[in-house]
């Protein structure tokens, strides 16, 4: 047998036109199964996971990340909104999901009838099938065609599968004609292949409608040839109408290849929806955040939240749950409320990541029948509480921290005093093993906390908790660290008896301070035997009592409102106690007092339950209470590793696990691939390798050998970490675990994306945009701001100049100054590479509030152009620009004709100044608005290959963009007269924005990084202007008989000789008159920059004295 095996491999290479070739059967016919499954009464949020708007194909595909089947998620969780097949663990998955509202409509497809007619007749080219549907009251026609084979026969004997075209008309009634099918059956088989095609009929569909198959591909006419198919049967189907208004459900369907049976399945929802309080918002991980006060109330619309308190409430109140036995107006809401905000409360998620969770949430489905009581009772147990009965309301009490309320002393309790008890040493357990669900494993896993104190005392007793709802593995841990304190730092009882006056004050939950003398030793409390004021009591028994003064004494007392203040002893004179600082009210004759310092402390008990006795007496019991326990719950720690299993011992984690970097050709691409390996471990066949990149959730892969490559790795940090299989399939308790950088292919960093333009005055704006991508921008990276004049959008980097210095590359935001034109952003890697691409924003201004134009000085402008002084700066007229001037002479060159720039001879200078030709003289001092003008470019002054160093190091092959260059413009100012010997400031960076002074100078600074790189400044000024400004008096002004000169308190801008013309803008002036007579007038004369002359007269010209307002309008404000 094993010689046949080798003798069939040989023949065919020597004898292959006597073997003809076989291709398996590709064409099989499917079967499909569709379920309805119930998740819920009433509204639910939906699924987690889901992207777009529900209802919506994005929706249901990305949705089937939180359906589960046979513990396997159908669409893997890194796949994007267009999933790929390869992102799908299963195919051939359809998903509906329906939400629980009144509105919903049914889900299409759910057949309720069908009747098969079966036709029998083959399809030809020339002879087309129809079929006539005369039943308008179904929705769709499945047609079945059958191909009896489909194969080709080839000369050399091979047998290759065959295709053939088709088409499916419907023609109504009213003789409309659609093509609803196209399609093109490929493949081949020898057996009778079946394939249906569902036709939908919407409604205004006009019957009797005709169902018509073509053939479109011509007929065989050899019989090497088979592709003939014939119209089997087509089947009516009337559509199920339920939509089960208020009950989540889903429609899910697969195939029978697939899934020969039913798989298990499992969702992640987000559930029911219920009453969240008006004054909270809900957190993305479900919890609830507050602001503001609580007055009882909830929102209109109700939202999903895993808040275990209103859970809870919502099953109180809702007809699915006790709503109809429980009225809404019997629930302490405020009880709830509290609860909630504890619950909701950010801790430690006790990772070791410092991440925060809720402290308690309520993940759970409630789908089987339990009691009330339990079902309430396992609710409340989820955030440590306690619901009972009090002042005819149900409420909530939960283990949290409280301050005391009340304090006993043997002055308010029974004769019998204060009765003890403890749990016995057997009921002590050590080792606690609480039981969650695991969202990322979709099993229950198993915390386990141990106390090795009480190991250590007791052995190792294990107590198996329950952790109800929960599905977080930091709240299963604080929920066994609170069983293991609670029950061995908590075991302790009281109960006592009190009088109607201290029985009804405290509840469920309530936190008492207890002085015990007959635990104590010492008596420290009684009965006020007179409140003498706000800061001083008479006790009832000094002789008797232990009246500390030292060791940060305090005095507890109870006021008349029944609430507890503690205030510390300043001093103790006989029985009359004196405190540093007042009570809110004078304590009351008879109530009650305690004492505690360091060396006797009041014990602290939490109340379990009041029951009351007689129509007098209360029993109280109550359970020690350590308020030092919610530290070591929620202390943070990180959580230890556990086993999950003892059926078979877990294997170690593989050991010497290495990574390394290749760059390598892959379909002729040069890509960066991790190799991993790591040695075997004895008895091991199968391991999981988990990795990401950049703290991206992790990918998993398992495989049956000591190695793993990654391919196309970026540059950035890998983790990465390898598990160990036992026989039972269960991974080793630790993996081992190793941290790579990688360098990945360099590439220029990413752009800058989302920028926008936010103006703030009518000088500054704010510009944003999104945190760059590329780690080498954020850190050590920079982002540079730069602008150009231009406003029709052709602006580029090179032709721009920097507005501001560049900033850090992980800012997201810059103040700037308002320029007209256009601002330009490019990132820059830790290593100087730039992005290739640029982002930027043109900036449009509107039209301003009048100001005066006094100068729009363009120095390219002057004919001959650039006549200012310059140093280590030159002016070519045919580019008509200056530029940095070269540092070489002709000299220096030994071969002139190699020389490719002979400006730029040696290279061009790093820096140099161009001083503006002319100064501005405003004539006197005044407030003066500056905006600048420059356009610039950025050029290689000696763009060849021989003198741009190694081509590799090139990030612009073609030369055209120059990034290392600038050019700046400075100003500065003097008061003195500049024609003089004026005193100037020092040259400052030019920003749009007011100056002061009378003269002005400027200059502009070429720079470059780069001797190989130039830069020319095209266009140079700068305009001045003055804000439009209003003067007026602030009481009335008396003329005088006579003419009245009026001074401005700030001269007004009118021009001068050299600027716009001397007095060629004077102010306008208006006059108010307070208290004319008929006939007065008045007149007005001298208006000048520095006021004007008013004279008032009457009707027969003589002068007189009239009270007056005046508001000049002008420009400038000078003094």
């Amino acid at each position: 047998m094993p010689f046949a095996g080798a003798f069939t491999q040989i023949i065919p290479k020597l004898f292959p036109e006597n073997f003809p070739e076989l291709q398996k059967d590709a064409l099989q016919s499917k079967q499909f199964q569709t379920l309805i499954e119930l998740l819920g009464s009433g509204e639910i949020e939906g699924f987690p996971s889901a992207t777009g708007s529900k209802g919506s194909t994005e929706y249901n595909t990305s949705a089937l990340k939180d359906v589960f089947l046979n513990s396997t998620q159908v669409l893997q969780q890194a796949a994007g909104t267009s999933p790929n097949d390869e992102d799908f663990n299963f195919k051939n998955i359809t998903f509906e999901p329906r939400f629980g509202t009144t509105n919903q409509t049914a889900i299409a497809g759910i057949t309720e009838t069908e009747s098969e007619t079966s036709v029998g007749v083959t399809v030809t080219q020339s002879t087309p099938v129809s079929r006539q549907i005369t039943n308008s009251n179904i929705d769709a026609v499945r047609v079945t065609l059958g191909f009896p084979s489909l194969q080709k026969f080839e000369d050399n004997g091979d047998i290759n599968g065959a295709k053939v075209e088709l088409t499916i008309q419907t023609i109504e009634n009213d003789g409309t004609t659609t093509t609803v099918i196209t399609d093109t059956v490929k493949g081949r088989t020898a057996s009778t292949y079946f394939r249906d095609y569902k036709i939908k009929l919407p409604s205004g569909t006009s019957f009797p409608v005709t169902i018509r198959v073509n053939r479109t591909t011509a007929d065989s006419t050899e019989t090497t040839l088979q592709n003939s198919f014939q119209w089997s049967s087509f089947t009516e189907i009337i559509n199920e109408s339920r939509a089960y208004a208020n009950f989540a459900h889903v429609a899910l369907r697969f195939d029978a290849e697939t899934f020969p049976n039913q798989p298990r399945r499992m969702y992640r929802i987000k559930g029911t929806k219920i009453k969240i309080p008006h004054n909270g918002t809900v957190r993305a991980d479900g919890s609830i955040s507050y602001s503001g006060t609580f007055n009882g109330t909830f929102k209109t619309d109700k939202e999903w939240s895993n808040d275990p308190a209103w859970i809870l409430y919502d099953l109180l109140t809702t007809s699915k749950g006790f709503g109809d036995h429980i009225a809404e107006s019997s629930l302490d809401v405020f009880s709830f409320f509290s609860a909630s905000q504890y619950a909701s409360e950010q801790v430690d998620d006790g990772t070791g990541t410092g991440n925060t969770e809720a402290r308690f949430s309520c993940n759970v489905v409630l789908n089987s029948q339990r009691s009330a009581y339990d079902t309430i009772n396992n609710l409340a147990s989820v955030m440590r509480a306690m619901p009972f009965y009090s002042a005819g309301a149900v409420n909530i009490s939960c283990d949290k921290p409280t301050d005391p309320s009340y304090i006993y002393n043997l002055s308010n309790v029974s004769e019998a005093g204060f009765s003890y008890s403890s749990a016995s040493k057997d009921t002590k357990f050590s080792v606690v093993n609480v039981s969650y669900f695991d969202n990322e494993t979709a099993e229950v896993d198993y915390e386990t906390v141990e106390d090795t104190a009480l190991q250590a005392k007791y052995g190792i007793v294990t107590k198996n908790l329950s952790g109800f709802a929960c599905t977080s593995r930091g709240q299963a841990a604080r929920l066994g660290r609170w069983f293991l304190y609670t029950q061995n730092n908590e075991a302790e009882t009281v109960t006592f008896t009190a009088s109607l006056e201290s029985g009804t004050i405290v509840r469920v939950g309530t936190v008492i301070n207890i002085a015990d003398p007959m635990r104590a030793g010492v008596r420290r409390g009684g009965r006020i035997k007179t409140g003498v004021s706000t800061t001083q009591i008479i006790v009832d028994d000094e002789n008797n009592t232990d009246l500390a003064t030292t060791g940060s004494a305090t005095l507890s007392v109870i006021l008349s409102d029944g609430t507890l203040e503690t205030k510390t002893i300043s001093s103790v004179s006989g029985a009359t106690i004196t405190v540093s600082s007042a009570f809110s009210s004078v304590p009351q004759t008879n109530s009650v007092w305690v004492i505690e310092n360091t060396s006797v402390e009041l014990q602290t008990f939490r109340v379990v339950s009041v029951t009351e006795q007689d129509l007098l007496n209360y029993q109280i019991v109550a359970v020690v209470h350590n308020p030092d326990k919610y530290a070591f719950v929620e202390d943070g720690s990180t959580l230890p590793t556990r086993s999950i299993t003892t059926l078979t011992p877990l294997k170690d984690a593989p050991s010497n696990l290495i990574a390394t970097e290749k760059i390598v050709v892959l379909d002729n691409r040069a890509v960066s691939k991790l190799f991993i390996q790591w040695q075997p471990v004895a008895g091991v066949v199968e391991y999981l390798i988990q990795y990401r990149f950049k703290n991206e959730n992790f990918i998993s892969e398992r495989v049956r050998r000591s190695d793993f490559t990654i391919f196309e790795t970026l540059k950035g940090e890998y983790e990465i970490r390898v598990f160990s299989f036992n026989a039972l399939d269960k991974p080793s308790k630790n993996p081992n675990t190793i941290t790579i950088t990688t360098v990945g292919k360099t590439e220029p960093p990413a752009e800058i994306t989302g920028l926008t333009y936010e103006p703030l005055t009518d000088k500054l704006a704010r510009l944003r945009w999104d945190l760059p991508t590329s780690v080498d921008v954020l850190h050590g990276g920079r982002i540079f701001v730069r602008h150009t004049p231009l406003t029709d959008g052709s602006g580029t980097f090179s032709n721009a100049t920097d507005l501001i210095q560049a900033l850090a590359g992980n800012t997201t935001s810059a103040e700037i100054p308002i320029l007209e034109g256009e601002v330009i952003l490019k990132t820059q890697d830790d290593s100087g590479v730039f992005s290739l691409g640029e982002t930027s924003v043109v900036i449009d201004l509107p039209d301003a509030q009048p100001k005066l134009l006094v100068q729009e000085r363009r120095e390219d402008q002057d004919s001959p152009a650039f006549q200012g002084s310059k140093t280590n700066i030159g002016f070519d007229s045919g580019t008509g620009a200056i530029s940095l001037a070269g540092t070489g002479n002709f000299d220096s060159s030994t071969d002139i004709d190699s020389e490719s720039s002979i400006d730029d001879i040696g290279g061009v200078s790093t820096t140099g100044t161009y001083l503006f030709n002319e100064r501005l003289d405003l004539g006197a001092v005044f407030s003066v608005d500056f905006r600048k003008h420059l356009l610039s470019a950025s050029v290689y002054s000696t763009d060849l290959f021989d003198v741009r160093g190694l081509v590799d190091d090139l990030q612009d092959f073609d030369g055209t963009g120059s990034v290392d260059t600038n050019a700046d413009l400075f100003i500065r100012s003097t008061l003195d007269d500049p024609s003089g010997s004026p005193t100037y400031t020092s040259f400052q960076k030019f920003a749009n924005g007011t100056y002061r002074g009378r003269g002005f100078e400027f200059k502009c600074v070429l720079t470059t990084k780069d001797t190989a790189q130039d830069i020319r400044v095209s266009q140079l000024g700068y305009f001045a202007q003055f804000q439009r400004r209003t003067e007026q008096n602030a009481t009335a002004i008396a003329s005088g008989a006579g003419a009245k000169n009026v001074t401005f308190d700030h001269p007004f801008f009118v021009g001068t000789s050299s600027l716009l013309g001397a007095n060629s803008n004077l102010p306008s002036v208006g006059i108010t008159a307070l208290n004319m007579s008929s006939g007065d007038i008045f007149e007005l004369s001298n208006i000048s920059s520095t006021g004007f002359t008013v004279h008032f007269k009457n009707s027969s010209g003589s002068s007189i004295d009239r009270n007056f307002n005046f508001t000049a309008i002008g420009f400038g404000k000078g003094g």
